[in-house]
């Protein structure tokens, strides 16, 4: 699953890049999103050293790795615990964003992404690495 949250805790984007991956309510999705956000700042408050939040959690039944940007999007992606490269896999998404999001002149920032060209390279992208 792909969650893309603004830097306010709002999600911006969802979707399942698996048929294997739970199906989320968009009620869901918006509740895990900003519950991430909140405790992706709160780690980064409580931490003994200087961090920047949650970059990874790993269980015996899943993997989470969080790409945080300057601009403080942070591209969320979850996996099953062996799939390696998923942080490469956040990086070319984030090109993805960069691209056909926010170089897209009908785009507002911090807004729902509503973009075809996106969604049809993110498709490609996903296929490519299944």
């Amino acid at each position: 699953q792909l969650f893309i949250i603004n830097k306010s805790g709002g999600l911006i984007f969802y979707q399942d890049l698996s048929k294997n991956a739970p199906r989320l309510s968009s009620n869901d999705s918006l509740r895990l999103g900003s519950t991430f956000h909140s405790l992706h700042v709160i780690a980064a408050q409580v931490a003994p050293v200087v961090s920047s939040g949650i970059v990874r959690l790993e269980s015996t039944d899943f993997t989470l790795r969080c790409l945080q940007t300057l601009t403080g999007v942070k591209f969320v992606l979850t996996a099953k615990p062996d799939t390696a490269n998923l942080i490469t896999v956040l990086q070319s998404v984030y090109e993805l964003y960069t691209d056909y999001v926010v170089k897209n002149p009908f785009y507002e920032l911090d807004m729902p992404i509503r973009c075809e060209l996106f969604s049809t390279h993110l498709e490609k992208l996903v296929n490519s690495t299944n």
